[in-house]
């Protein structure tokens, strides 16, 4: 029999990007999907209680990454420019109108509180947090950032990799620290503290490691990486140094495992056929800085190469699988597949 539970909650998902550009509908996901990573069917079948759902700006066609160059030995991709905030709006209305189209087609459940996710999480449909992955959006004023707190906004990346007006990202350079680049601009820092009072969690994941330290100065919340691995590991510019993690461990926060093969593979290579024992030394790593209390999951559905074993959310019993042969407890797996991220965003989110 398939480990289908406990269930597990996904720190990040691009199920909406597939929406906005065609390839999937709202009613798709709810009956399933040929193709793509995350469907309602086949998160039933693999146990995938729900996740962050990513409000993702796309880059120009052909600004994007290239498996080929993420093939070679080492690498350094270009990164895009900056967006223009009104453009950027229009997109991530439209992507905030997608996921409200899936909610009411039955796919999923968008929540606002702890307490809604921990109903919705073992329910039959898919758990929903709005999640904006790069502030392109949001205007210095933060009338946006209202609006969208209001429609449901729970968590917010102040950068996906290229710039905005609130800090620098990492590129996807093989190998590389994320010490590239300023911190946070003017604006970021105000965007941190606006946030804090809104209670919307800030995700440290994209961000470069100036821009990190400049959150951790700022914040009253603990610090999350949503999708993000150990560098220790993989010596991939988006993954978290020793330093890094051992910040967010000072700060009860907490780290998602990225299920990007060129983020877990050590060699950082954009290539899935590998074991699912690499994934298990990243989480070795991560609880051996963090404890086990402050890791979880973080796929990437929709928006990476992921491994083989797994392929797609109705994959997940592999990993649960494999947790168990690597001598994971229940009480344990209960804790790194879910109920760490409820934890880390009572703490966040004081609701």
């Amino acid at each position: 029999m398939p480990l289908t539970s406990p269930p597990i909650f996904d720190g990040h998902n691009d199920l909406i990007l597939r929406l906005l550009r065609g390839t999937a509908t709202p009613e798709g996901v709810t009956a399933g999907l040929p193709d793509g990573h995350i469907d309602l069917p086949r998160a039933q079948a693999g146990g995938l209680g729900g996740g962050f759902f990513a409000i993702y700006v796309p880059s120009p066609m052909g600004a994007g990454l290239q498996a080929e160059e993420m093939s070679k030995p080492s690498y350094d991709m270009p990164l895009p420019a900056m967006i223009a905030q009104p453009e950027a709006l229009k997109v991530t209305l439209e992507g905030a109108a997608a996921l409200e189209a899936m909610q009411d087609a039955g796919a999923l459940t968008i929540c606002g509180t702890v307490a809604e996710l921990e109903t919705a999480i073992h329910g039959p449909k898919m758990a929903a947090i709005m999640h904006i992955e790069g502030a392109e959006a949001i205007d210095p004023d933060f009338e946006v950032l209202h609006r969208m707190h209001a429609r449901g906004l729970r968590s917010l990346g102040p950068v996906w990799s290229r710039p905005t007006i609130f800090g620098h990202g990492v590129p996807f350079r093989f190998p590389s620290t994320g010490d590239i680049g300023p911190g946070l601009t003017d604006h970021g820092k105000r965007l941190v503290a606006e946030c804090n009072k809104l209670n919307i969690m800030i995700d440290l994941s994209h961000l470069n490691e100036k821009g990190m330290d400049d959150v951790a100065a700022i914040t009253d919340a603990p610090l999350v990486a949503t999708h993000s691995n150990a560098y220790a590991v993989s010596p991939h510019a988006r993954n978290l140094t020793d330093r890094q993690l051992e910040m967010i461990a000072q700060s009860d926060g907490m780290v998602g495992i990225n299920f990007a093969s060129a983020f877990l593979r050590p060699d950082g290579q954009m290539d899935s056929d590998f074991s699912l024992d690499v994934m298990m030394q990243h989480l070795d790593h991560l609880v051996k800085i963090l404890g086990e209390d402050r890791v979880g999951f973080g796929s990437d559905f929709d928006g990476a190469l992921v491994p083989r074993d797994i392929g797609s959310c109705a994959g997940l019993p592999a990993l649960r699988a494999a947790m168990t042969d690597h001598g994971i407890g229940a009480e344990t797996m209960e804790k790194l597949c879910y109920r760490n991220w409820l934890r880390v965003l009572r703490k966040t989110w004081s609701v």
